[in-house]
């Protein structure tokens, strides 16, 4: 009997419709794991460095693990937490005061716990996108926001982050056709993959750009606290008009080591937080209590992701020298644990790259060395400084490693 195969012609368009599945293509992070295992195969013996590791190298402090047992264990913290318990929003308040000093934050109205930022990101445009509008990203960027909005049927505006521009987009360079169809503005400093940080003048820029154009911000803070040499942790909604404006989203993966714990929490326009929670309730039925608990007294032990920092400094200065060291215009960055630096034209006598991907695949199978290509504007590659190190002297043969591999290479810029 012949057999009719009909579910392939039922998914949906926005997936590939009947064409699901059945396309060749790979995508850059699956080509990245496929070169680091056939390098490996070619090199047995020798340790391929992970520069392209975008989550932390450490676990979560014992503490706050301790919490987590602790509460674990209480009948009581069994059943659904549907949008947040109310001691997660108190601490997310009191973490907004004293490490960005932003005051008055009603945790009843202004925050709403998720179950981390990407799902958040990734509701959001369902409160607020109708076929037709526009959301204006920034490129490159974290695209589950634009996945979403095109899922809607809305259309993704991108806005280059350019180096000479210090990695901001330039919001007067949208035209009037976009503008009147744009609802939501996405922003995301410390940056990834740049590492560039935001300030404040840029920010009142934003707020007054927002209210000009009748524009959604939503700023997306999940390396907000990561910064060092100088800087300060800041928030969008520091900055007077934001919270008129715009929300906020904070996650505990990356300040504070939780990345498979899957809590965050948004934050700011009380109108804006309630749309989120009201599309949220039809999506989940909240994070598991005592994670959240142990979240909450996470936020307020900020030393945590201070010494983080401090970590995350010590190893960018290291690694910044050392791309200088073999010819990279390689600036430290002052947040974030990503390093993203323009790619050479050539080897001598050895390879041309047209592209970052190529400059990518060479490291990996030239020298075991991974990274992130990035060519949406401009040929980047993007290294990240959570490899996995015991300690400092370690972390030093690490350094003493890469320098060595890298020097054997002469690099054409």
């Amino acid at each position: 009997m012949l057999e009719i195969d009909y579910i392939q012609d039922l998914f949906a368009d926005r997936i590939g419709g009947s064409q699901f599945g059945l396309t060749n293509e790979i995508y850059k992070f699956e080509k990245i794991k496929r070169a680091k295992r056939a390098a490996l195969q070619r090199n047995p013996g020798k340790v391929l460095i992970d520069l392209g590791v975008g989550e932390p190298d450490a676990m979560a402090d014992d503490r706050v693990v301790r919490k987590l047992e602790e509460e674990a264990k209480k009948v009581e913290n069994r059943f659904y937490a549907d949008n947040g318990i109310q001691e997660f929003k108190q601490a997310a308040a009191a973490y907004m005061k004293e490490v960005f000093g932003v005051e008055g934050l009603d945790p009843g109205t202004e925050i709403n716990h998720a179950i981390g930022s990407k799902s958040a990101l990734a509701m959001l445009p369902t409160a607020f996108i109708n076929p037709g509008d526009i959301t204006i990203m920034p490129s490159p960027n974290y695209p589950i926001l634009g996945t979403h909005t095109e899922y809607l049927g809305g259309e993704v505006v991108h806005l280059p982050l350019l180096e000479e521009n210090s990695f901001f987009p330039k919001l007067d360079s949208l035209p009037d056709r976009v503008l009147k169809k744009a609802k939501l503005l996405y922003l995301n400093y410390p940056n990834n993959p740049t590492g560039a940080v935001a300030n404040r003048i840029f920010f009142k820029e934003v707020v007054q750009f927002a209210k000009k154009h009748e524009l959604i911000v939503i700023h997306d803070a999940a390396y907000a606290a990561l910064v060092f040499d100088g800087e300060k942790p800041l928030s969008f909604l520091s900055v007077p008009g934001a919270k008129e404006v715009g929300i906020e989203l904070h996650s505990l993966s990356k300040s504070f080591n939780m990345t498979g714990w899957r809590i965050g929490f948004i934050a700011g326009n009380a109108k804006l937080v309630s749309a989120f929670a009201a599309v949220k309730d039809n999506y989940d039925s909240g994070q598991f209590i005592p994670i959240q608990k142990a979240a909450a007294y996470a936020l307020s032990q900020p030393e945590i992701t201070e010494q983080t920092s401090a970590k995350y400094s010590r190893r960018h200065t290291h690694l910044s020298a050392i791309l200088r060291e073999c010819g990279f215009h390689a600036n430290k960055p002052k947040g974030s644990f990503f390093l993203y630096t323009k790619i050479p034209r050539a080897v001598e006598n050895g390879p041309e790259f047209q592209s970052a991907e190529e400059f990518s695949q060479y490291l990996i199978n030239e020298h075991l060395i991974s990274s992130v290509p990035w060519d949406d504007a401009g040929h980047y590659v993007r290294f990240s400084v959570t490899f996995q190190a015991d300690d400092i002297d370690a972390e030093q043969r690490i350094f003493e490693e890469i320098r060595a591999r890298l020097s054997s290479s002469k690099f054409i810029f």
